[in-house]
């Protein structure tokens, strides 16, 4: 594919990026996609102890929060940060999960190239990837961060509705393809992380923690953070939704 084809393709992203954002608006959904009132909390639905992990008591403040604490209601219907320990190695992974019951623009999650730096972090690397689990690859983005001494690979993806997003473009059409349709989706941030100065080792101990992790879960709550399928939701995917939305 040449610059020349690859110009015009993210071009032509954008522009119906912007036509469905402002339809989106016009629209005004008003429609929840999930009633608040049905989640049972996501603290319940994570296990404290499955396969080779257990939880670590009173290690929280490790774990960097989505944001900073006096927003964290303001953003979030539930945040969850819990540390794990490998019992055969001893390492450890911090987990954190943020959900929120409205993905309006105004309200959507932040992503953690934006939270760490502002907690002081530098931001050394992002990347897209595919994590590979049992139940299919989840679109994930690698971030390296440090701050000081200390070296933190960090794994997130984003759910938005049934749709995984990665980076703020594809987070904004899955956004508003639901917006076209009237409905307001909901949203979480499953971020995994570790303090390691080897990023591969990092990212492999992350990997086989997710998989433990959904594979502990029954199907529903499997659905909670995976949404659906867990096929590609690429911006491309999630724009040929917009596309048959504008159609509809």
């Amino acid at each position: 594919m040449t610059m020349q084809s690859l110009s015009f393709r993210n071009l032509s992203l954008l522009a119906l990026m912007f036509i469905a954002a402002a339809l989106a608006i016009v629209l005004k959904p008003t429609h929840f996609e999930v009633d608040p009132s049905s989640q049972k909390g996501y603290e319940k639905i994570i296990p404290n102890k499955f396969g080779d992990w257990l939880t670590e008591e009173n290690e929280g403040s490790l774990v960097v929060n989505p944001q900073q604490e006096e927003q964290l209601k303001e953003l979030y219907s539930e945040v969850v940060a819990k540390i794990y320990v490998q019992a055969s190695s001893g390492r450890k992974i911090m987990l954190s999960i943020a959900y929120s019951a409205d993905q309006r623009h105004e309200n959507q999650i932040h992503k953690p190239e934006v939270c760490y730096p502002a907690q002081g972090f530098e931001l050394l690397g992002i990347k897209k990837d595919l994590m590979q689990t049992r139940f299919g690859n989840i679109p994930v983005m690698r971030v390296q961060t440090r701050q000081g001494r200390r070296v933190e690979p960090v794994t997130y993806w984003i759910r938005v509705g049934d749709k995984l997003a990665r980076g703020a473009i594809e987070q904004n059409l899955a956004r508003v393809q639901f917006g076209l349709r009237g409905r307001i989706p909901d949203g979480l941030l499953f971020r995994v992380s570790s303090i390691e100065d080897d990023t591969v080792a990092a990212y492999q101990l992350q990997d086989q923690f997710v998989d433990d992790l959904i594979g502990a879960l029954d199907p529903v709550d499997r659905s909670q953070f995976i949404g659906d399928t867990v096929s590609s939701n690429s911006a491309t995917t999630i724009l040929s939704g917009v596309t048959r939305a504008l159609k509809d």
